[in-house]
């Protein structure tokens, strides 16, 4: 296992930079578009067979001009651009004020000693509400209150960092990967079905439901597989875990009642009759307020965050809160960086046909072979593991995937947020086994406080159990709903 872990960092290495990677597959898609044009090849979408499209060259006259005009539309119009920008304003608040990490030491600090293992766990993955920041804060505070405990420190590390990592697509409300990951989604459904979208709420009753069970999991694998095999702690290293302060509690306190009364307004203004958020029926889906989710996500987290910033005097002026803000976007500017290269990648795989001409024709494969029910989905989920280990990045990747696969799933019946999800599983799953993740090498910087001599295979034999048994959880989950026709978010269902 070492000797093939070791083989799959010596490929990932190879691989460029997302951004290169993605320019790369731009130009891979330029020149393939000009040769597949060559043969003349045409195709008909199923329902439609009054009109036979072609596969467009960009090397043509009209697709030089295509490139040349809508670089920046494709840039700002790409749907993940504006929704993950807007979430992290508010979530970026919320983090710079100490407001996320004053709950994450209140939540473990005060469990109780026999349940304090799955309160890590929980608030790692609780904990993805800020995004990349917690693998920087949740490891290293839960070895230090295992050590304080006088438990193994790396156990508890193992145990934070599977949440955050392994268990980085779940979650009790809402979150930014939802948001990006649904406009990617809807990007790729509109290159074959323009009358179809993907919201932030697609997922939430799955992820809801994965988020409790991933708890047990996580703490028993903790419990009975990785502290056992640690043994016990010999070493002198670590810190006291400092208790959040008084005003820090009163903070919390304090937004924790400033989010109940937004939500109990919120429902209020849903309830009344003829409300604005409501469809023409009174119904919640469809919907302004699903469809609204991700202003109304953002004006939550700035309650919060300026209520608590104004507690315990991180905020003094109105200029702190958009200083704060500021200081998120900085955060993001890999992000928008990445944006520019993958929206022209898929703006130029969508025009030329190629995505749609792919996806048709591989679902006609399936269908010839007789794979079209869950095994496909099943083996779906398999490469996207796989694949995770080369490319860390979850919206890189899916944004490699998902002009592939959404539309072909699609052919083959299946709602693009069912593919979604089973996407969501697959990635997070060996987020913390692979050497592609960027936040490994800070990780292991924590675990060499405890044990000078640890390397890349100690946090790889710690995290193993945990993506092994992560991602047959998840799949059996996603089989669950599957098979029992359980909605995987407001009206969401398997089938399109």
């Amino acid at each position: 296992m070492t000797r093939f872990l070791n083989g799959v960092e010596r490929i990932g290495n190879k691989l460029p930079d997302p951004f290169i990677l993605f320019i790369a597959l731009a130009a891979l898609v330029v020149v393939a578009s000009w040769v597949i044009s060559l043969f003349d090849v045409t195709f008909v979408v199923p329902g439609d067979e009054s009109e036979e499209l072609a596969i467009k060259s960009l090397l043509s006259t009209e697709g030089i001009q295509y490139i040349l005009s809508d670089t920046l539309n494709n840039f700002v119009g790409f749907a993940p651009l504006g929704i993950v920008l807007t979430m992290m304003l508010g979530i970026g608040l919320a983090d710079k004020v100490g407001l996320i990490e004053t709950g994450i030491k209140s939540t473990i600090l005060k469990a109780p000693k026999s349940l304090v293992t799955y309160a890590i766990v929980l608030t790692g993955i609780l904990g993805n509400i800020a995004s990349d920041a917690a693998f920087v804060i949740i490891p290293p505070l839960a070895a230090m209150v295992f050590y304080n405990l006088g438990r193994h420190p790396l156990a508890g590390l193992a145990a934070g960092f599977a949440g955050v990592g392994a268990g980085f697509t779940s979650n009790l409300i809402v979150t930014g990967t939802d948001a990006l990951l649904a406009g990617i989604s809807t990007e790729a459904i509109r290159t074959v079905n323009e009358n179809i979208s993907v919201t932030p709420v697609d997922n939430w009753y799955f992820m809801m439901a994965c988020t409790f069970i991933l708890t047990f999991v996580g703490g028993f694998i903790t419990e009975k597989i990785v502290e056992p095999r640690l043994g016990k702690y010999e070493g002198s290293a670590g810190e006291e875990v400092k208790e959040a302060t008084s005003l820090e509690i009163r903070g919390l306190r304090n937004s924790i009642i400033a989010c109940v009364i937004f939500v109990a307004l919120l429902v209020i203004a849903i309830l009344i009759p003829n409300s604005p958020l409501t469809g023409e029926d009174g119904s919640i889906v469809p919907s302004p307020f699903l469809t609204g989710i991700v202003p109304i996500l953002l004006l939550l987290f700035v309650v919060a965050g300026v209520t608590y910033g104004v507690t315990v005097g991180k905020i003094k002026s109105s200029r702190d809160v958009g200083s704060f803000m500021g200081e998120s976007m900085k955060d993001m500017s890999g992000f928008i960086v990445l944006v520019f290269a993958a929206s022209q990648f898929i703006a130029y795989f969508s025009w030329t046909n190629m995505g749609a001409w792919i996806a048709i024709s591989g679902a006609e494969f399936l269908q010839s072979i007789g794979m079209t029910g869950i095994i496909v989905i099943l083996a779906f989920v398999l490469f996207t593991a796989i694949l995770n280990l080369f490319v860390f990045s979850g919206s890189a990747q899916w944004a490699l995937e998902a002009p592939i696969f959404v539309p072909m799933f699609y052919y083959l019946g299946y709602s693009p947020a069912f593919v979604q999800a089973a996407y969501r599983i697959a990635d997070s799953s060996t987020n913390v086994i692979t050497p592609m993740n960027p936040y490994m090498i800070i990780v292991l910087g924590f675990v060499r406080q405890y044990d000078k001599k640890a390397g890349l295979g100690t946090i790889i034999a710690l995290m193993l159990p945990y993506t092994i048994f992560f991602l047959i959880t998840f799949t059996i989950m996603l089989l669950i709903f599957y098979f029992a026709g359980i909605p995987f978010g407001p009206g969401v269902d398997v089938n399109v």
